[in-house]
């Protein structure tokens, strides 16, 4: 057994299943019948003896036992066992009655007002016992349900469906398992997913259902295919480079676009940690203090900014939203990197200073060397200065080269005005 709801229903069943070696020694045991592994035991051995007596048959995996003063209707051997030697069995106090004389006492009082729709129907067609969750499908109950036969209550191709199952069944003497579609009592198409399987009633083989309705969780699982089916095509085809990282920062998914940006094979990229793409720069404290807030759901977005280093040791400044992803309200699982906007790459250079940055976003602004001194509070000869150190470290000639080159290196931010450092963080949720 490795159902656990199951488990405890049959608890207070009068049943018994178990799982027994070679030597007819119980590995595994449950359901109501027996009080305690001993008296599972006793009954088990008297099986093996009823069954090794003269003129005893096991006919079709099915035999009674006597077992102090109780019969046992018993199914064995019983499905697949868990290893060479093992057999697994079932046993079903027979006789036993509620109050009333109630037929069927072993399935209903089994699957009476369980969630899933059972049912009994001879081969004919007719039912003979219906619960409570049958024929809430059909908006009635299972007193109307019982007596009626499977064309008065589904629709023709329906009923055509389940009449062949149901021959199957008879034909073959075996369960099977399967999914099917229904029409539901409102117009709509749903899904259902269960056991049929032979049963002797009044001398008459009949066939048993017990079925869950999975169209929701059917409808549910389409759309996250179809939501991962897009997220594919996203990540391949639409030119942006994308990646989903763990919470440890390791690559577990990423698109063409991104290894192409990291000039190197999408087989080396997976599985790599994201922080061996990053050159050491100042920023890089920010990006770890933003990556800390995702991962701890502090917050849900961040635009941030990062330097990237391919494989040729060429760097570029980059835009990145990073997004965390999680199916519960603890930590984030995961998180989706995208790169929306990315500079020029470039040999690396000494990092600019504070003053250096702001000095280029005036100059972007259109601001004089004089204006510049002034909203300093430097000297003139000290912006010249700077100015003069920046075309050599950017390789610009003029001034408005000197702009360019700021924006195409990603040294500015290339959507900010007034303009700005490309270095920031902006959280977005």
């Amino acid at each position: 057994m490795v159902d656990s709801g199951l488990e405890a229903l049959l608890e207070h069943l009068p049943v018994s299943w178990w799982e027994a070696d070679e030597q007819w020694r119980l590995l595994e045991r449950g359901g109501g019948a027996f009080a305690d592994l001993r008296t599972a035991q006793r009954f088990l051995d008297r099986m093996r003896q009823e069954m090794s007596s003269p003129g005893h048959s096991l006919q079709d995996g099915h035999c009674l036992v006597q077992f102090d003063g109780r019969t046992f209707d018993v199914k064995w051997p019983l499905g697949e066992s868990r290893g060479q030697g093992c057999t697994r069995g079932l046993a079903v106090e027979s006789g036993v009655r509620p109050t009333g004389g109630r037929r069927y006492a072993a399935f209903a009082e089994f699957a009476d007002f369980a969630p899933a729709a059972a049912f009994i129907r001879d081969g004919d067609g007719c039912y003979l016992w219906a619960n409570h969750s049958y024929a809430h499908l059909y908006g009635t109950t299972p007193e109307r349900v019982v007596g009626s036969r499977i064309e008065d209550l589904d629709a023709p191709s329906d009923a055509a469906q389940f009449r062949a199952l149901d021959q199957e069944i008879l034909s073959r003497g075996k369960p099977v398992r399967h999914n099917l579609s229904y029409h539901r009592s409102d117009g709509s198409t749903g899904r259902a997913a269960g056991h049929r399987f032979p049963v002797e009633e009044d001398g008459q083989t009949c066939v048993a259902g017990i079925y869950v309705d999975i169209t929701e969780h059917t409808r549910a699982m389409n759309q996250r295919r179809e939501a991962e089916e897009n997220l594919r095509a996203l990540r391949d085809h639409s030119g942006l480079p994308c990646a989903l990282l763990s919470a440890n920062g390791r690559i577990e998914q990423a698109g063409t676009a991104t290894a192409e940006l990291f000039r190197t094979r999408l087989s080396e990229l997976v599985g790599r940690r994201a922080h061996t793409l990053l050159a050491t720069t100042p920023d890089l404290r920010q990006l770890r203090l933003a990556w800390e807030a995702l991962i701890t759901r502090r917050i849900r977005r961040v635009e941030t900014s990062a330097v990237l280093l391919d494989a040729r040791g060429r760097q570029r400044r980059a835009q990145l939203h990073l997004a965390a992803v999680s199916r519960s309200s603890g930590r984030a699982a995961h998180v989706w990197a995208v790169v929306t906007h990315q500079s020029l790459a470039h040999e690396a250079h000494p990092p600019l200073t504070a003053a250096q940055i702001r000095i280029l976003s005036l100059l972007a602004e259109g601001s004089t060397n004089g204006e510049i001194a002034t909203s300093l509070k430097l000297s003139r000869q000290a912006v010249d200065y700077h100015l003069s150190r920046l075309r050599d470290l950017l390789g610009a000639a003029t001034r408005p080269a000197l702009v360019a080159r700021a924006y195409v290196l990603g040294i500015l931010a290339p959507r900010a005005w007034p303009p700005r450092s490309a270095a920031t963080t902006r959280p977005l949720g």
